[in-house]
């Protein structure tokens, strides 16, 4: 019943949207006179209606008719109905939930330039750099065509969009080895000139990743003089894969450190002692709250092993510390799963994305006490010097907004945390995917050896097929399954990600079998017939049902299963998916509980007969229910702290900016 109201509020709220589109729609044919001068005309007009007193809201259909206009001109692309009704949903200040393949990356210009005729400046938030730096010359061509600036932030660098500059040629060389996530066209930095940061903030409009905005944020509050800041304030923000910046990254925070006193010497030792320890013996593990806790048994043996008395006495307190670390590393943190040690360093994998964190450490020692575990160098400790959680940077902007593919499973935690509505926008087409019933098996081998029999029949026909897995380790024994069985295919995971873009390029060809863990999850488009797109083949590919989606495991977030079943149906393509799971996977053994193991015993089935209840699909749902409620819960507890820490924090930055003001 509460789906049902959610359900009608969503619609309804859509209503006085589609009638601002009608409004929009009815200024095309003037607005499709003008020439291309008489654009930027209207867009300082529309500056000046502003400063007379009128609102956004009041200029609205105008600057949407002009941005349309725009996009049409510059790209070739006119903008659907449907991209105005997401724009429209980002001005308001809340989420766009738009289907994978409906363009979003369009439907944020329009909001963007109205937004931006407020001369305070618009920042689109990306989830990885490369796509800030594309983003910023493909949209920068109907901003530039309107009269505004466009820059982008990288790591170390600002550029801003200029179509009369040209890149030197080792530099262009350089770059066209670089390919995007689809393999489509390569990496666009001609027409990227280099710029200081703080010219990139006096642009009209600024595309960046959030680790960049946050951190210029905080290097502003560590400066010395007031010139050597760069950011000129926080007036509205669009974020791209919202869920995956405000939800999932809502627990690492951003955070400038240095290097520290030494203590690897310290982390080698307990690396020994903690292999040494037993688990249930020496040590009690809680899966469901990553918590390892050492027993009386496990201080002991750890005191004889290092030859101290009492490791709790003030003295030694520091070697607790080492202990409880390394202990956590051995017990918690797998080896191509959270992890991966590449060119004798510790490389995070991020748990959501699939991809490596390079640059990034854990907190607290652990990253040390991994790097002893593996037998690396154990790199020094950090102080830190400024902080701050995803959540405060962005609950400082005066307005934010965000879209993405899948965020009503997450909508309370937009709601009460950022005061975000979710709404949920309708395809341009209609959505054509099969989302098959899950298949449930009772061991992890039945499971596998059931994937290679289904993948091996979709093969026969030449149904391209993508494999999702929730790990690298997992995705190399699905891997070494579908070899065994004679299946030919591609792998795609942190390990070989420099062949991203060709995998994903010949991802939906006819027969293409493709191993992927989350890195094919969120933002990649796989083309029916291969990129480029081969018309003969692509009409092959949907005869034969479009492309196929196996999830091998389910994730704690239903948000990220959506999102792996987001890459079949694009643009009301056809395709299917469907989940293969086992009692042994980790979501069910840590989360299902009894119920899960009474459901599969009541049917007394052999091992590679599958259960295909609703009820058990339910059960499966709930787990994730209840993981979901924890994680939330855990960063609802990281909010409150850093809400006393952040009330501080201000206090002390504005002082600091007030003084620095009186000196320059």
């Amino acid at each position: 019943m509460f789906n049902s109201i959610k359900k009608l509020f969503a619609n309804r709220s859509l209503e006085p949207l589609q009638e601002k589109v009608a409004e929009i729609n009815a200024l095309e044919e003037g607005i499709v006179a003008l020439g291309s001068d008489e654009l930027k005309v209207e867009s300082l007009k529309l500056k000046e209606r502003l400063t007379a007193g009128e609102t956004l809201d009041d200029i609205l259909p105008r600057a949407f008719a002009l941005a349309r206009e725009a996009a049409r001109r510059t790209l070739g692309q006119r903008p659907y109905d449907v991209q105005l009704l997401g724009g429209l949903v980002l001005h308001q200040g809340a989420v766009a939930e738009m289907m994978t393949g409906e363009g979003k990356t369009l439907a944020a210009v329009a909001p963007a330039y109205l937004n931006a005729l407020a001369g305070k400046g618009t920042h689109v938030v990306t989830v990885n750099e490369y796509l800030a730096r594309r983003d910023a010359v493909w949209m920068g061509q109907i901003y530039r065509a309107l009269g505004f600036s466009v820059a982008c932030l990288v790591p170390n660098a600002a550029y801003l969009y200029d179509p009369e500059y040209k890149i030197a040629k080792e530099e262009e060389e350089k770059l066209d080895k670089e390919r995007d996530t689809t393999g489509s066209f390569l990496v666009q930095q001609e027409f990227l000139r280099p710029i200081s940061r703080r010219e990139a903030y006096e642009a009209d409009i600024t595309y960046g990743t959030n680790h960049e905005f946050g951190f210029d944020y905080l290097r502003d509050n560590l400066a010395y003089q007031a010139e050597g800041q760069v950011q000129r304030g926080h007036f509205f923000a669009i974020i791209d894969e919202v869920d995956s910046i405000l939800i999932d990254e809502a627990r690492t925070p951003l955070i400038i450190a240095a290097p520290d006193a030494q203590s690897s010497d310290f982390y080698k030792t307990f690396a020994r002692v903690a292999s040494n320890l037993q688990p249930e013996t020496d040590y009690e593990v809680d899966e469901k709250r990553k918590t390892a806790i050492i027993t009386d048994a496990g201080i002991e043996k750890a005191e004889k092993m290092v030859g101290v008395k009492n490791m709790y006495a003030p003295e030694n307190v520091r070697l607790v510390h080492y202990l409880e670390e390394s202990v956590k590393a051995k017990a918690l943190f797998k080896r191509d799963k959270d992890y991966v040690v590449k060119n004798g360093e510790v490389v995070i994998v991020d748990e959501f994305t699939g991809r490596l964190l390079v640059g990034r450490r854990y907190q607290a020692g652990l990253h040390q006490a991994i790097e002893a575990k593996e037998g690396v160098a154990v790199k020094e400790e950090s102080r830190t010097y400024a902080k701050i959680s995803i959540q405060n940077y962005f609950r400082m902007y005066e307005k934010i907004s965000g879209m993405t593919g899948t965020a009503q499973t997450s909508a309370e935690e937009f709601h009460k945390v950022y005061g975000l509505e979710v709404i949920s926008i309708p395809p341009n087409r209609p959505l054509a995917r099969q989302d098959l019933n899950d298949l449930i098996y009772k061991s992890f081998k039945a499971k596998v050896d059931a994937v290679a029999r289904e993948v091996k029949e979709r093969q026969k026909k030449g149904q391209p097929v993508l494999l999702g897995t929730t790990s690298i380790a997992k995705n190399e024994i699905i891997s070494a399954a579908l070899s065994a069985a004679g299946i030919k295919h591609e792998v795609l995971n942190a390990k070989n990600n420099e062949r991203e873009g060709a995998i994903i390029a010949q991802a939906g060809r006819v027969g293409a079998v493709t191993v992927a863990t989350n890195v094919a999850g969120r933002g990649v488009d796989i083309l029916l017939g291969g990129n480029p797109p081969m018309r003969a083949e692509a009409e092959k590919v949907r005869e034969l049902g479009g492309l196929h989606v196996i999830g091998t495991e389910r994730h704690e977030a239903r948000r990220i299963d959506n999102q792996l079943r987001g890459r079949a149906g694009r643009q009301g393509d056809p395709g299917s998916t469907q989940f293969f799971l086992s009692l042994e996977d980790d979501l069910m053994r840590i989360f299902g509980g009894e119920r899960m193991k009474n459901l599969m015993e009541r049917f007394d089935l052999p091992d590679d007969q599958p259960i295909e209840f609703k009820m058990v699909t339910g059960a499966v749902a709930q787990a994730q229910e209840k993981v979901e409620g924890a994680n939330f819960d855990l960063r609802k507890h990281l909010l409150e702290y850093d809400d006393v820490l952040n009330k501080q924090r201000a206090a002390v930055y504005k002082r600091r900016g007030e003084m620095l003001e009186v000196g320059s």
